[in-house]
């Protein structure tokens, strides 16, 4: 039987779904059904079903869903249930923040290697990483197995990190750059243009 192609939207939805799900384990919540859900996360209950059908049968009918063994479930399915490196490149403000994600996070997903090329950032010390010279993202991307990369570097340069970071074996990107990035089919990027986001906001703002 062939495998139902999974569209980028629902594979969005998930981790939507995943955090409400934690905040419902923190309180000791055991059900919750797709309804309330959708109350919850303004979505429609129907949708919420569908979704999670893709993956399997993990709801019960007058129960709704068991909420601990749905969120190792999606752990599952996003392969969050696995250790996953990082590597940040662009060590300015935005990426020094992003940094501390480690400090306050229990998930495996981690930033591992933090790369810049002002001579004065490296070797200097972000939570418990060092920051190192963009030279050295390959050989590190490489012997500490990253997945994943973040860009925070000016718009101007964020091609050519990109580039670095698929040429390494990279098969993820975050870009925050406001710039659109090409990388090759295999290859998934998202972007998180602030800028953006900001302007579209600006349309549902009132005069005065």
């Amino acid at each position: 039987m062939k495998t139902p192609k999974i569209s980028k939207a629902v594979v969005r939805r998930l981790p939507v779904y995943l955090r409400y799900l934690q905040l419902l384990d923190e309180m000791n919540i055991r059900t919750v059904s797709s309804y309330e859900l959708g109350q919850k996360l303004d979505m429609n209950p129907a949708q919420i079903r569908k979704d999670l059908a893709y993956f399997g049968e993990f709801g019960r009918k007058g129960i709704g869903y068991e909420v601990g063994y749905l969120v190792e479930k999606i752990k599952q399915i996003l392969k969050l249930d696995r250790h996953l490196n990082v590597a940040l490149v662009g060590a300015g403000h935005l990426g020094i923040a992003l940094s501390n994600y480690n400090r306050y996070t229990n998930e495996k997903m981690s930033i591992a290697a933090i790369f810049d090329t002002d001579r004065e950032k490296i070797g200097t010390q972000v939570g418990n990483l060092i920051i190192q010279h963009i030279d050295e993202l390959e050989q590190a991307v490489r012997e500490k197995e990253i997945r994943i990369g973040m860009i925070t570097v000016p718009a101007p340069y964020a091609q050519g990190v990109a580039d670095r970071l698929v040429e390494a074996g990279v098969k993820g990107i975050l870009n925050f750059a406001p710039v659109s990035l090409l990388v090759p089919s295999d290859v998934h990027l998202r972007s998180a243009d602030v800028t953006t986001e900001l302007q579209s906001l600006a349309y549902y703002i009132e005069e005065s």
